[in-house]
């Protein structure tokens, strides 16, 4: 299957889920052809509402949505939709709206555009609200499959989609559960949990690693609230190290929620990959290599954290 952008695989499903559940409406912040929301509002013109550059407005009005029964997805660049979080906190999570909050082109991996495009501390402010699960997926199967459980899923939910295209990485009997994560690859000598852009390159680390003779497990952790609480106490166990790698600040992220997970349950020595810094402009690429979320990059963390 070819690489795709998960905020690609979104704007399909969302077409093929809207043909069944009349239900489901649109809403975005004049960004529709760039969170693949157009191809919905051509298909479902009745149910697909342009707010303009608005998105507090965005928030409250598919908060009415969902309280009178529709399915509304609230889309916008993650920073710019997480950045209301005062509308998400009162009007979605306090009232338990069925609002679907999506924030695409998350990351520093949105490239040129540079830091004030790019989503690096949403997980951070969603994570702080009781209700509201977080979901990450690494690729376009497990995309489509999140966004339909997302529509049937009662209550507000975060999802987060990149810009950048994603390698295939789920087996071929996957299927998303939220609150369970997958296990990508076993291993004995330290865990690496990777989300969204992260996985694909979590797993080459682990080859690179093994020439090294460095036995490396990898998940993908999709669902980053909850976190699968189970399968990340029976790998720590086993492997007693723990790698965590997204493209967000590692305050607060998925290596925040894992640390505090640990340090409560099991403590384990762990390293945390993310961000550190404010974002900056470059080619995707350029810059998974500057904050060392390529795959040379997670690689060469890992083993100075095993002390190989």
């Amino acid at each position: 299957m070819p690489a795709k952008a998960s905020r690609v695989a979104f704007g399909e499903a969302l077409i093929e889920l809207g043909a069944k559940d009349e239900r489901i409406v649109t809403l975005d912040a004049d960004l529709s052809k760039s969170t693949m929301t157009a191809g919905f509002a051509k298909k479902f013109p009745g149910r697909a509402f342009n707010l303009g550059i608005a998105e507090s407005n965005m928030v409250g009005i598919a908060a009415g949505l969902a309280l009178t029964g529709r399915v509304p997805f609230a889309c916008s660049f993650a920073c710019f939709i997480v950045g209301r979080f005062e509308t998400i906190r009162i009007s979605v999570a306090y009232t338990n709206a069925n609002v679907k909050i999506v924030g695409t082109h998350v990351g520093v991996a949105i490239g040129e555009d540079g830091y004030s495009q790019m989503g690096l501390e949403d997980i951070a402010c969603i994570r702080a609200l009781p209700n509201v699960p977080i979901v990450q997926p690494a690729d376009e199967v497990e995309t489509k499959q999140v966004v339909a459980y997302a529509a049937e899923h009662q209550g507000p939910l975060y999802l987060r989609l990149t810009r950048q295209n994603l390698e295939s990485v789920c087996p071929p009997d996957y299927q998303f559960r939220l609150g369970r994560w997958c296990l990508l690859r076993p291993g004995t000598d330290v865990t690496l949990i990777a989300s969204g852009g992260t996985v694909f390159n979590a797993l080459e680390a682990a080859r690179r690693l093994s020439s090294e003779g460095i036995s490396a497990e990898v998940i993908n952790a999709a669902s980053i609230k909850p976190l699968d609480e189970e399968m990340l106490g029976r790998s720590a166990a086993k492997t007693g190290r723990v790698v965590t790698v997204e493209d967000h600040s590692i305050a607060g992220g998925l290596g925040g929620a894992v640390a505090e997970w640990l340090s409560e349950v099991r403590p384990t020595p762990l390293k945390r990959i993310g961000t550190t810094a404010f974002g900056e402009s470059g080619d995707p690429r350029s810059l998974y290599a500057k904050f060392g979320f390529d795959p040379a990059g997670i690689a060469r963390t890992v083993a100075k954290f095993l002390a190989r």
